[in-house]
């Protein structure tokens, strides 16, 4: 029962992401499903994702490409979409077909789609903490390699921003280039000369003096490093009164997004929600006979 995969499923990096954990799963075989439920001669079986706890669900097209990918003959049907909040002992996904195939593609379906809705699940705690400020929470480049395209949706999918995806994305001056080029200014009036004309000049500052570096040489979105709540308010109330926008980024928990929001930051990114995701509980559960 080969399908087309869809969604994100369908991009020829994520087909090969899939690939690469399947064989790393799969490479030798599954000798335990071999030696008990048999292969094309075992039996038929219907299994249930569920959820364990309260999750937004994400990753269920790549789960499904898994299963298709082991065998074509597993039937895949989603119970509820990518985003979707549901509670404990939902239903998620339903799968019908050999069990030799359901059993050798669990795992790495699961792996999937644990991951990435405890990405989603993250993600929508932080959007719930600045709702109705003028904030809004975004992610950074710090991914799982080889997962970016993957774990930015779930971030989407949980209500939260995307930042950069790649650092050919936008131009965003580090402390690192203030260092090879010795001041703010000097980096942020050597990005307005030479970056193209569409991407704006965002710069990392550290303190209000830098601040008042990058509003003078021209930047155009200032990203506020490390500071506190009471640096935030005072920075953001200068960066607003020229014009330019406010991202707060560095040390934001859950606890604290809120009081950043209400500061008055534009952006505030946090690469918790990919590097320190922790994955969800979810469970494939055969059926005890047929359905």
């Amino acid at each position: 029962m080969t399908t087309s995969p869809r969604g994100l499923a369908a991009l020829p990096s994520v087909q090969r992401l899939v690939e690469l954990a399947l064989d790393e799963d799969l490479g030798r075989g599954d000798v335990t499903s071999a030696v008990t439920v048999g292969g094309d001669d075992g039996p038929i079986v219907t299994a249930d994702m569920n959820a364990r706890a309260e999750i937004v669900v994400f990753g269920l097209d790549v789960a499904a490409l898994v299963f298709d990918r082991v065998d074509g003959r597993i039937a895949v049907e989603r119970r509820v979409r990518d985003g979707d909040l549901v509670g404990p002992g939902a239903v998620v996904m339903t799968v019908r077909g050999p069990a030799a195939g359901v059993l050798a593609a669990e795992r790495t379906a699961l792996n999937f789609a644990q991951r990435l809705s405890g990405v989603a699940t993250l993600s929508r705690r932080y959007a719930q903490a600045v709702a109705g400020t003028r904030a809004r929470v975004v992610d950074t480049r710090k991914t799982t390699p080889g997962f970016r395209v993957l774990e930015k949706a779930a971030v989407l999918a949980g209500g939260c921003g995307n930042h950069r995806f790649d650092l050919g994305s936008g131009v965003l001056i580090k402390d690192n280039h203030i260092a090879a080029v010795g001041s703010v200014a000097a980096a942020v009036e050597r990005a307005r000369a030479r970056a193209p004309h569409p991407l704006r000049i965002e710069v990392e500052v550290t303190d209000l003096a830098e601040l008042e570096q990058a509003l003078g040489a021209g930047a155009e979105v200032v990203l506020l490093d490390n500071m506190t709540v009471d640096q935030v308010r005072e920075a953001a109330a200068r960066a607003h009164g020229r014009g330019v926008l406010v991202e707060v980024s560095g040390g934001v928990t859950l606890a604290t997004v809120g009081d950043y929001a209400r500061a008055g930051a534009d952006l505030i990114s946090v690469g918790a929600l990919t590097h320190s995701a922790p994955a969800v509980d979810l469970g494939l559960d055969f059926a005890p006979g047929p359905r």
